[in-house]
């Protein structure tokens, strides 16, 4: 099919080893019959003509998918990440924290917020909230060490990325994509929403110009912690970075309609982030919603395809993280209109979710954690934590997100046959556990979907002590036959088994 320019999924396909029909979501039509075939086990004849996507076939291979998940108990990402309002990269701060890597930390901070030190001092933390370790004791402080990253570490450190201690330095924003010739954006409002659209934006390479009534950009960001010294600093830095971008700001600006009409035939998009509309939208001529301007959920596109909202504007909800989240996203909905795609929104990939640990299942969770309780700041939380604190808080994170989210085969054609985790419900569930079977890898039964991939690799290269199918019908599971231990004989098998598994049911242990 790959030699003929066609594209069939599979999941238990591996190059080298004999064909094994398991995941049934490699199905193809015969044209002649109508029959859906697996296309791994089905010989070509001479004048078969195979149909390779159909409505039925994409049907079929949902429903394999849908099968497939109902037994697959595993996170992609995180929960914190998920009930994070920016999908901030939570697990892996934390492991870079843990190791004292402060400007790594931040680089991932700064993926998605472009103001920790100022949120890791406001924000209401939906993400510790989620924190899988709450269930065992107290969640993981993570807007303290968010707060931190941004505090202490740098973007533009020399060398071997470990913090400098230098305060005031963090962070530099990332350089801006050079090649977008096209394309001038105006921002109005120049709140956590509007400054987060503002940076992205610019980050993107578009001319970018940010109105304000304030003389200072900002907004309520101000009235969030009136008067406290360093958070003040804080904001102030953060502000002053995203506009030493290269952002245009006119501050003392007085929207009104003839104004907003001037600036929207000078510009190619305008994005609304004025906070609670008091007016309401008719005084920008755009259709309104049942809180503030309605908009497309997905896009933030309103009924005039130029004009996009975010922030309070759509919704009155005191959350500068929700704000800044929204930012990040419009950024992504704008550079698809302006480059003349389809608007369809930031990217969002399929994510499987498995809900609460049991209690027998903490100390699996533990493996990769240690037993220390929540710390508070000795020197208070004004002044926040110290680096060893740091190291220590984050060192209490469980490492909930897959280590192979990014490239699992299982995830990705989820995603894009639109699979149902929740279909097929199973009442009894194998319990999560977390295997070291080897220095290099760790094997995760409950995400195993049975493709027989390491048990057909291992058994190829003659390993003594290879992976093998125990028991059988719905209860099989790859285990290593006699309770031996799979390291004990797997030498430079490990990787390549790892590397084969399409699930990250088995992946290395790379952190």
């Amino acid at each position: 099919a790959k030699d003929a320019g066609a594209e069939v999924p599979t999941l238990c396909h591996y190059e080298g080893l004999d064909h094994y029909t398991s995941c049934m979501v490699c199905m193809v039509k015969d044209a002649s019959t109508g029959k859906l075939l697996p296309s791994c086990s089905v010989l070509s004849e001479e004048g078969m003509e195979i149909i390779t996507l159909d409505e039925d076939i994409f049907a079929s291979r949902k429903a394999a998918l849908d099968l497939l998940l109902s037994d697959h108990r595993g996170d992609c990402q995180a929960p914190c990440q998920t009930a994070c309002p920016a999908h901030m990269d939570i697990p892996l701060m934390n492991r870079l924290l843990a190791e004292g890597k402060v400007d790594e930390a931040l680089r991932i901070v700064d993926q998605d917020i472009p103001i920790p030190s100022v949120l890791g001092r406001i924000c209401k933390a939906p993400c510790e909230g989620a924190c899988r370790r709450k269930t065992i004791d107290e969640p993981v402080s993570v807007c303290l060490l968010k707060r931190y990253a941004g505090d202490l570490g740098t973007i533009s450190s020399g060398g071997d990325g470990t913090s400098t201690e230098s305060v005031g330095t963090a962070p530099l924003a990332e350089e801006t994509k050079a090649g977008k010739s096209g394309g001038k954006v105006a921002v109005i409002g120049a709140g956590p929403a509007g400054l987060s659209a503002a940076c992205y934006l610019r980050r993107m390479g578009y001319k970018v110009v940010l109105f304000d009534r304030n003389v200072k950009a900002g907004g309520l960001l101000y009235s969030a912690r009136p008067g406290e010294e360093h958070y003040v600093e804080a904001l102030e830095r953060e502000v002053g970075q995203i506009l030493d971008t290269g952002i245009e700001f006119k501050g003392g600006s007085e929207i009104d309609k003839n104004k907003f009409h001037e600036i929207l035939d000078s510009h190619d998009v305008v994005v609304l982030a004025t906070g609670e509309m008091v007016e309401g939208s008719g005084h920008w001529n755009i259709e309104p919603g049942k809180s503030g301007i309605s908009i497309n959920k997905d896009t933030y596109q309103t009924s005039n395809e130029k004009i996009f909202a975010i922030g309070n504007a759509i919704r009155p909800a005191r959350s500068a993280v929700r704000a800044v989240g929204h930012g990040k996203e419009v950024a992504s909905s704008v550079d698809q209109f302006l480059n003349g795609r389809e608007v369809s929104g930031h990217p969002r990939m399929f994510n499987s979710k498995f809900g609460r640990l049991l209690e027998e299942e903490f100390a699996e969770y533990l493996k990769e954690s240690v037993p220390d309780k929540r710390r508070d700041p000795q020197k208070g939380e004004p002044a926040g934590f110290s680096l060893d604190e740091v190291k220590l808080e984050a060192s209490r994170c469980m490492h909930c997100d897959c280590r192979d989210q990014d490239t699992c085969k299982l995830r990705i054609f989820s995603d894009k046959y639109k699979a149902d985790q929740r279909r097929f419900k199973r009442e009894i569930h194998i319990p999560v556990s977390k295997v070291y079977v080897h220095e290099s890898i760790i094997y995760e039964p409950s995400k195993c979907i049975k493709c027989g991939i390491c048990v057909r690799l291992t058994e190829k290269k003659r390993e003594k002590y290879g992976f093998t199918f125990i028991g059988r019908g719905f209860d099989v599971q790859i285990g290593i036959p006699f309770d031996e231990k799979l390291g004990k004989d797997l030498r430079g098998l490990a990787i390549e088994v790892a590397e084969a598994c399409p699930t990250g049911a088995l992946s290395k242990n790379k952190g």
